[in-house]
């Protein structure tokens, strides 16, 4: 199975920088309505939060612009899980245009299962648990992404 197709969204005219590209800014907007989305598909809705007093905390993340995005375009944002454990959850958001493989931006995101009365973190539910484990059974074969575990560093003096 391919990567969750998270989002879609047109890019408006208000996201457009000065050379006529998504302003850097609004890929990370797009990518957090990306998590936004996988949090409803995990039971981790408004609703939810209201009810358990837990939530998602964005810990780290990396973002690499791999192609322009223009003005009009209709872009989609597919997710893959990369890990988690009982109260972190490490994905990978890539921007796509619509109906097409070409990686144009990539989102590397640490999240944590937050109780909001601490905030202190707290394990995820049985039933949270359960629906990320059946996301990753679904994408074992996905490759891992090229842009997952990178670090921001210039090369060592000679």
């Amino acid at each position: 199975m391919p990567a969750l197709t998270t989002y879609q969204t047109k890019i408006i005219p208000d996201w457009v920088d000065y050379n006529g590209h998504l302003r850097d800014a609004f890929y990370l907007l797009i990518f957090s309505y990306a998590t936004d989305a996988l949090m409803d598909r995990l039971g981790l809705d408004s609703n939810n939060r209201e009810a358990s007093g837990n939530s998602l905390f964005t810990l780290e993340l990396h973002l690499n612009y791999l192609h322009e995005v223009k003005l009009d375009a209709d872009v989609e944002v597919h997710t893959q899980i990369i890990g988690h454990d009982s109260k972190r959850l490490h994905l990978y958001h890539s921007l796509h245009l619509v109906g097409d493989a070409k990686e144009l931006a990539g989102n590397e995101q640490m999240l944590l299962h937050v109780g909001l009365a601490g905030p202190s973190s707290t394990p995820f539910s049985e039933l949270t648990l359960g629906k990320l484990q059946a996301i990753v059974a679904e994408q074992t074969d996905l490759p891992t992404p090229a842009y997952v575990g990178r670090v921001i560093a210039l090369p060592p003096k000679k």
